[in-house]
């Protein structure tokens, strides 16, 4: 299969979660997702092509969330599901890429458990909630209860994506609403809800890993600013996309590079 895509359902002590893994390289990568509505069951080929750059030089996994989410789960418990996940697969001193609340995820994870990460980039992220990701994750909360798939998608896609963008693919918005309607309203929204819970931000010095921070200036669903605060509080490299908002990492071509530049070399991409 291409890029040695597998995909598998873990069954671990006290949960199970599907993975993906891909690549032919002996490093390992962690990559953490952000918030979807459809979890990752059958993207292995989409994500392998999407992320082809580091399938030559890393084995590459991605972790969906637990099957069994109760109400009230937190980005620690998050974390702290991702660590178990990777011993069960062994997986130790790995280079984490986390987008979105996968970065939140990612930033405990490296507080928690330092043993498990080497290098860390955290994208379109933030270390505490504000006022932003409040609105935001109130307001697709509410569009998935009234379930008005149609105006969740639309705002979803007009968060994320910059206006250019949206123009050229507004007419794909109707099939979206089908394909992007959530397979499990309760679960996406215990994890909707669980991004309100991200509070890093006065333990971020016990993170020790060297760390790039990327981040959209036009972001709507962190906010910039985020990201921005993210960096400085960590005094880590970082690059803001000056055009683009939450989803830099699908619209800015050079994003995959900086990210592979980063993890292989001393000094990150600049």
């Amino acid at each position: 299969m291409p890029y040695h895509v597998k995909e598998q359902f873990l069954v671990l002590p006290d949960m199970e979660l599907d993975c993906i893994s891909f690549g032919k390289g002996d490093k390992p990568l962690v990559m953490i997702q952000g918030l979807n509505t459809r979890g990752i069951k059958g993207a292995g080929l989409s994500l392998a092509w999407m992320y082809r750059i580091f399938a030559k030089d890393y084995k590459v996994c991605l972790f969906d969330r637990r099957k069994d989410l109760r109400t009230g789960v937190t980005i620690r418990d998050l974390a702290n599901d991702l660590a178990a996940a990777m011993d069960h697969l062994g997986i130790t001193k790995a280079c984490v890429f986390g987008v979105s609340q996968g970065g939140m995820i990612a930033q405990e994870l490296a507080i928690q458990r330092p043993d498990l990460v080497r290098k860390m980039v955290l994208a379109v992220t933030a270390s505490r909630t504000n006022s932003t990701i409040e609105q935001v994750i109130h307001g697709w909360m509410a569009m998935t209860e009234a379930q008005d798939w149609k105006a969740l998608v639309r705002d979803m896609a007009e968060k994320l994506y910059s206006p250019a963008y949206l123009r050229r693919y507004r007419p794909f918005l109707p099939l979206l609403t089908l394909v992007q309607k959530p397979k499990d309203i309760p679960r996406f929204l215990t994890l909707a809800r669980a991004c309100l819970t991200c509070d890093t931000h006065d333990r971020l010095s016990e993170i020790r890993c060297p760390v790039l921070v990327l981040g959209g200036k036009q972001d709507r669903v962190v906010g910039g600013e985020a990201s921005q605060e993210l960096a400085d509080a960590l005094g880590c490299a970082f690059y803001m996309y000056e055009t683009l908002g939450h989803a830099a990492y699908e619209e800015a071509k050079d994003f995959n590079q900086r990210v592979y530049d980063f993890f292989t070399k001393e000094e990150p991409y600049a």
